[in-house]
């Protein structure tokens, strides 16, 4: 515009002077648009950078056992894109709800530091409702890792809806091993032809859901390794690799609850990190993954490719003979292969007389002490084992039992009736009788009830978890907010006595732990991050039975230092639904609080165009 103005008021201004003052126009509008991509981060959050990204949860039909089936895609894809971040991170998701129900996704093991108001859950956020969308915001403090997110509500994570979620180190923090030549995301899980809500309403019926279909890698089935197991013309899973190259392998378990066995025909697993610390390195030529669970390997490509390899992942502590489809079978393929694998699959793990095999395994997870993590200092520095316990929860869980002429899952007892309204938004608006402060700290010798009982956590305490499984299977448990230290497991009931076997130097540090059927787990939690975190079982149907409470973690002397308000966009639900602003359809605009930086950048994205446009 000062060029044609310009050109119009003098005819006498040579070309020269045009263009002088036309790229001076262009710097200054580049230099502002460059501004405000510096500022668009630090004006929303801070220093940090971030990373913002759109997740549309839609049905899609697909044969992943050779049956048509409706199953959760995330931008048309089955299972989902992963979210790759890096320490300190500030990570910006929008959500899309194109299903036919409410919706909330979930992060397990990011701690969301100061703000549960992210995390995904019933007792820290009001669904989403069909057809509308929702803005996380959080920043990945402090992390690093393997992890995954998934929809958490309505048994959704049966028919898909996760993806995977990466921290990666800061370049000024160095990992514990050579730079890796690329990253692979595997997901493994236990599948069912039947889509959630029939899943659901089995659960409902007071059915258990019997043996799973089949086991998928990657949202795909079986590669055919057995014409009379699997079918022709399914669609399978294929790795390719160069040789000579070393991979960093990321495992999910994204199943409902069948513990699997991983492994690489002919190749080592070298453990390296777990759910966000890193580990002792140690090489497995197999290992157990359970529902829930997160891990990464180092897979050197030394063979001499004579044929592709299989992958493999395959039901454990099942009778083999009856469960011999419940295997998901992938391919590994070299670039220089001579050939399609053939022949039997890699045997899995024989400990028929050994039943200590796998808790053996899962003891020897330990966590390298050397290495940093998020942080410069060693993982090791935090010395946890000569610390004060400040409190101990024994919390007993059994098989499903009738409450009310329905199954209930418990933990001592209680069945976790689900909130209508988040805890912390309930307490912001002082509310009173959403819930109940009064969760026994051991198992009660009464009936089983359904009640919506939390554990009334101190701040800065130092706790100690005992998870006790008198089921007859296998169960997970998950801890939102934190990372907890692994420092015993056992067949047969805890007591004080088995304290005596507790490691006290270099347990692993996790989110997400396994308890053997008719044995415990001990798990130490440093309760430093404020606000309603869940705990609960990672087996789905369990979860969906009940099998939950949270901890509500409240800082007495809170001064806004240690726990954030609720975000400018929160969802309203249950008594305050009236206070909630309707949504016709999908916002067009981000529910940022930053939204006008957004606007900003891209008028000095609009103002280079126009003067390059001009000159």
């Amino acid at each position: 515009m000062q060029i044609a103005v310009s050109f119009s008021l003098s005819l006498s201004l040579s070309l020269s002077k045009s263009m002088v003052l036309s790229r001076f126009s262009l710097l200054l509008s580049f230099s502002f648009f460059l501004l405000h991509i510096a500022l668009l981060a630090t004006l929303c959050f801070g220093g940090d950078p971030t990373v913002f990204t759109e997740l549309h949860f839609s049905y899609i039909t697909v044969s992943p056992l050779g049956i048509p089936q409706q199953v959760i895609a995330i931008n048309g894809k089955f299972p989902g894109p992963v979210i790759n971040a890096t320490t300190n991170n500030y990570v910006v998701v929008n959500v899309f709800n194109e299903l036919d129900e409410d919706l909330l996704i979930t992060w397990p093991g990011i701690q969301m530091r100061r703000n549960s108001w992210q995390d995904g859950v019933l007792g820290t956020n009001c669904p989403i409702p069909s057809h509308w969308n929702w803005t996380y915001q959080f920043q990945v403090k402090d992390q690093i890792g393997s992890f995954f997110y998934f929809p958490s509500l309505n048994f959704q994570r049966a028919s898909g809806g996760f993806g995977p979620f990466v921290i990666n180190n800061r370049e000024i923090i160095p990992i514990p091993f050579s730079q890796p030549d690329g990253d692979i995301f595997i997901m493994i899980g236990d599948w069912y032809t039947q889509n959630h809500k029939a899943l659901r309403a089995t659960l409902d019926g007071g059915k258990d859901l019997g043996m799973p279909d089949g086991v998928l890698i990657n949202g795909k089935g079986p590669y055919q390794y057995n014409t009379t197991l699997v079918p022709g013309g399914i669609n399978y899973e294929t790795i390719s690799v160069d040789p000579g190259k070393t991979y960093r392998i990321r495992v999910h378990n994204v199943g409902i609850s069948t513990s699997l066995n991983f492994r690489i025909q002919n190749h080592n697993l070298l453990l390296v990190e777990t759910e966000g610390h890193y580990t002792t390195q140690t090489n497995f030529t197999s290992f157990d993954i359970h529902a829930g669970q997160s891990y990464s390997f180092l897979l050197s490509t030394d063979q001499n490719a004579s044929t592709d390899y299989y992958i493999v992942a395959s039901a454990r502590f099942v009778n083999e003979s009856l469960w011999q489809k419940v295997r998901g079978v992938a391919v590994l393929h070299y670039s220089n292969s001579k050939g399609p694998v053939t022949g039997p699959l890699p045997p899995p793990p024989d400990d028929f007389y050994d039943k200590t095999a796998s808790m053996n395994q899962a003891r020897s997870v330990r966590q390298n002490t050397s290495a940093s993590g998020a942080r410069p200092n060693p993982q090791g520095s935090f010395h946890y084992g000569s610390i004060n316990i400040t409190d101990t929860y024994v919390l007993k869980v059994t098989s499903p039992v009738p409450i009310n002429r329905t199954n209930r899952a418990t933990i001592n007892g209680i069945s976790f009736l689900k909130p209508d309204i988040p805890f912390r938004l309930a307490d912001q608006h002082q509310l009173r009788g959403i819930y109940k402060l009064d969760f026994p700290s051991k198992p009660m010798n009464r009936t089983p009830l359904i009640d919506r009982s939390i554990i009334n956590a101190t701040y800065k305490g130092f706790i100690e978890i005992i998870l006790q499984n008198n089921d007859t299977t296998i169960q997970n448990f998950h801890l939102d907010g934190y990372s907890f230290f692994v420092v015993g497991m056992d067949y047969g009931d805890w007591s004080e006595n088995s304290r005596g076997s507790y490691n006290k130097w270099d347990a692993i540090s996790r989110c997400t732990t396994q308890v053997f059927p008719g044995g415990w787990t001990a798990i130490l939690v440093s309760l430093d991050n404020v606000g309603s975190w869940n705990l609960r079982a990672e087996n789905l149907d369990r979860w969906y039975l009940g099998q939950e409470t949270y901890l509500r973690i409240v800082n007495p002397e809170e001064n806004g230092e240690t726990e954030m308000g609720a975000p400018d966009n929160v969802l309203f639900c249950g008594s305050l639904k009236n206070m909630q602003k309707p949504q016709h359809g999908f916002s067009a605009a981000s529910t940022l609080g930053c939204s006008l930086n957004i606007f900003t950048l891209l008028l000095g994205l609009c103002t280079v165009i126009f003067n390059i446009l001009a000159s």
